[in-house]
């Protein structure tokens, strides 16, 4: 039976200072920077306007940032890690530009998405450039356990991307169903960019595994609080407009468990509100989501989710970059945004 207590990871008493991990990767973070501006730049004018306003869009680089601090933790920083971590973010912003397509978002991070500046044709063709820049880049490394490792994840989001639109306004989505959705769709980055780390530094099967465990965790906890958060964040620490997830149908954990916890009247509000993409129904689903508690189970899962990527982390010895993945798992638990 899952406590509805509040975890020991999600209450610690110290914020989490992001800016002092992400300085333990500054300069290697400019140098990935740089590659992408470089593998941006195109004589289609059209694909450096967007390519630049969405990378340069804000956003906590966290995908390429555990890639560093995992080839950190192994012993340094080596030209493919540079080129991977570049690979990883291109890959995560070509799915941002398709998602917000699909979902019809008009925000992303407090600013407008691109296909509400150029439109929907634009941000799926420019997002399909960025998917064949990524494997042009990952092609140089000349490493074909790299290659495997990414054809097989880009793979997986699309199929993760796809079992999500089937469970688009279908209220009857288990909770297995949903975390089967994440762990495709998001989890899956995280753990490609933690395991390649290893690859790279030429580690050991079991250091690559444990890893990878590492990001796949990490991911689905990351992945678990951002559902939390649509019913708990303000917009402007969201960035994206409150209730959207309603709107689009998506039966996330919150709803599910509410669902389950509420009365009949409770569980029809949702599920009405999740067959029709209802956002004015925010407010009542709100409300019952406070009551049941989903949000506490929630976040309570996302614990359990960091508890274990913290573990995965045994294999590796001490150092600060070790401390760093550790806060990492924490902070992805305790963000509010």
């Amino acid at each position: 039976m899952v406590s509805h207590s509040q975890s020991p990871l999600s209450t610690t008493p110290a914020a989490i200072d992001f800016d002092l991990i992400k300085n333990l990767t500054a300069l290697e973070a400019k140098a990935v920077d740089q590659l992408i501006i470089n593998e941006l730049s195109s004589d289609v004018i059209l694909i450096n306007q967007m390519g630049h306003y969405i990378v340069g869009n804000g956003g906590k680089r966290l995908r390429p940032m555990l890639l560093l601090l995992a080839a950190k933790a192994l012993g340094g920083v080596q030209e493919s890690h540079l080129v991977l971590a570049a690979v990883i973010e291109f890959i995560h912003t070509a799915t941002l530009l398709h998602d917000d397509v699909v979902d019809e978002s008009d925000l992303r991070r407090g600013k407008e998405s691109a296909n509400a500046v150029w439109g929907n044709a634009a941000s799926v063709l420019v997002g399909d450039y960025l998917y064949s820049s990524a494997f042009e880049m990952m092609v140089r490394t000349g490493n074909m356990r790299v290659m495997e490792i990414l054809s097989k994840t880009t793979t997986a989001i699309a199929e993760g991307e796809v079992l999500q639109l089937l469970n688009c306004n279908n209220p009857e989505t288990t909770e297995a169903k949903y975390l089967e959705v994440i762990a495709r769709k998001t989890a899956i980055l995280f753990s490609a960019a933690t395991r390649l780390s290893a690859v790279i530094a030429g580690a050991s099967s079991a250091t690559e595994d444990a890893l990878a465990q590492y990001g796949q965790h990490l991911g689905i906890a990351f992945q678990l609080i951002d559902d939390a958060l649509d019913y708990k964040a303000s917009q402007e620490d969201l960035g994206k407009n409150l209730g959207d997830d309603l709107a689009e149908g998506k039966p996330t954990l919150p709803l599910i468990y509410a669902i389950q916890k509420g009365n009949e009247a409770d569980a029809k509000t949702i599920i009405n509100a999740i067959k029709d993409g209802n956002r004015d129904a925010f407010n009542d689903v709100y409300a019952i989501v406070q009551k049941t508690k989903a949000i506490a189970y929630t976040e309570q899962r996302a614990d359990e989710e960091a508890e274990q990527a913290i573990n995965a982390l045994a294999v590796l010895p001490a150092s600060e970059y070790k401390d760093a993945l550790t806060l990492l798992a924490k902070f992805s638990v305790q963000r509010h945004y």
